[in-house]
């Protein structure tokens, strides 16, 4: 089969470049994603003024996103399985850019929370199935850099929108809904791009078209690799499990279990209330709301450049080494602004470069390791609905944070909610340590074979 495919296609050395370029338009997706959850961060506060809302209504606005996403997590993995992750994709692209004008023109609160849930639809999505598309579609060698572009295109769609939100902070009163709709430009981008990438090879093999998927594996990674990949790459045993209630028996209960905690952590650990929140948080601390805003312009631009790390290390270094380092990380800065807190030395350059050091080491390495795991350490038969509830879990942990936090930090302070979110983050250590697998180097396939045993 390889030898047909592959008659009349040297090996090319720079077929690399090909899985970069493929992975970089799958990453769009993450790009967006990362815009639809940052750009409320700086909207949020003329939001509020806007519809007048309370604590409690202002969680519910930025949290609204968040429930759509739990529902796009949940139902994308079967359909990303039936009609593929390329047209998945497109129609992912097409949600986010119709929905971004919509946000920008509603005429009521109620208007505005429907919008962001539907649009929430589309980031729940492609959370799933941008890193699923680069991990199939990726030679191993390279896989944990390449799925790192995925987090690369969050943390880049996050400081896109917090400069747009400091741009635009003082435009007038609507401010607010350019905001929004200013992510319907890189949407139709990611929609057109869509047309010029390929389906993933894993998907075309599994779905009968060998044929296409042996051609597209040497295109990316040379015959060499190809040869290898189709060698140990074959259809999964028994028929493919496409019900929920597959994921309880003996055989997957241990990967479902390390999948969940997983997501769960991540989001208890508070780093979305960090990237949501930032300027509430910073104005909470003492700093204007103009300073407050510009400050969290400088966390995402931490937040872009520590990614780089995880680029450039993660197939070097291992999955499970950068988790445990970013967990220590976490848990001690986190600590640091718990006291913070206490002392009152939040304000001003101390709470900033706190929040600096835990970024990074959630981009350095907590957030690439994640994404990469999730597109990694499912088995084939149940990859799609797998991903799809620890991603669903991901989010709905997401939410519950996300809508109670305002509150938290009202009632309870920053001291004890620090306190806690650092609590959890030290429990993610343990977790990194006793459960995840090093995948680093491994087929798909291979790692499949780790939860047989």
């Amino acid at each position: 089969m390889l030898e047909t495919a592959a008659k009349g296609q040297p090996e090319v050395r720079g077929s690399a470049l090909y899985s970069t370029l493929i992975s970089m338009v799958a990453a769009l997706g993450s790009v967006m994603f990362g815009f639809d959850i940052a750009i409320i961060s700086g909207a949020a506060p003329f939001v509020q003024v806007h519809f007048a809302l309370n604590e409690l209504q202002l969680g519910w606005g930025v949290s609204s996103l968040l429930f759509g996403c739990m529902a796009g997590a949940i139902v994308i993995g079967p359909v990303t399985d039936k009609l593929g992750r390329k047209r998945t994709l497109i129609a992912i692209a097409l949600i986010f850019a119709v929905t971004s004008v919509l946000s920008a023109v509603a005429p009521t609160f109620r208007f505005f929370v429907i919008a962001r849930i539907v649009g929430g639809l589309a980031v729940g999505a492609a959370s799933m199935v941008s890193p699923l598309y680069i991990a199939e579609a990726s030679p191993c060698a390279v896989r944990g850099r390449m799925v790192a572009l995925n987090q690369l295109g969050i943390t880049f769609g996050i400081v896109v929108s917090y400069l747009l939100n400091y741009l635009l902070r003082g435009i007038g009163p609507d401010n607010w809904r350019w905001m929004f709709a200013s992510g319907a430009i890189p949407s139709v981008a990611f929609f057109v791009l869509l047309f010029f990438v390929p389906e993933s090879p894993r998907w075309l093999f599994l779905a009968g078209r060998r044929a296409e998927a042996a051609a597209l594996l040497v295109r990316i990674g040379g015959s060499d690799n190809a040869r290898r990949e189709l060698s140990i790459m074959q259809l999964p045993k028994g028929p493919k499990d496409t019900k929920f209630s597959t994921l309880l028996r003996p055989e997957n209960r241990r990967v479902m279990v390390v999948g969940i905690l997983l997501a769960a952590l991540i989001q208890f650990s508070g780093i979305n209330t960090v990237i949501e929140y930032a300027p509430i948080i910073l104005h909470s601390a003492g700093n204007s709301l103009d300073t407050a805003i510009f400050q969290t312009f400088v966390i995402g631009i931490i937040n872009f450049l520590a990614t780089f790390v995880a680029l450039f290390t993660v197939d070097k270094l291992g999955r499970r080494r950068l988790y445990v380092i970013g967990s220590c990380g976490m848990t001690f800065t986190l600590a640091c602004m718990s006291i913070g807190f206490l002392t009152g030395h939040m304000q001003g350059i101390f709470g900033l470069v706190l929040i600096l050091a835990f970024i990074s080491f959630f981009a350095a390495c907590i957030g690439p390791v994640f994404w990469i795991l999730m597109a990694e350490i499912f088995p084939a038969r149940i990859r799609g609905i797998g991903m799809s509830v620890a991603v669903f879990v991901q989010w709905f942990s997401d939410f519950v944070v996300v809508l109670l936090f305002p509150w938290l930090l009202r009632h309870l302070g920053g001291t004890r909610t620090f306190g806690l979110t650092a609590a959890i983050a030290f429990s993610m250590i343990f977790v990194a340590w006793k459960m995840i697998p090093e995948t680093r180097g491994q087929t798909l396939e291979q790692i499949e074979e780790f939860w047989g045993h």
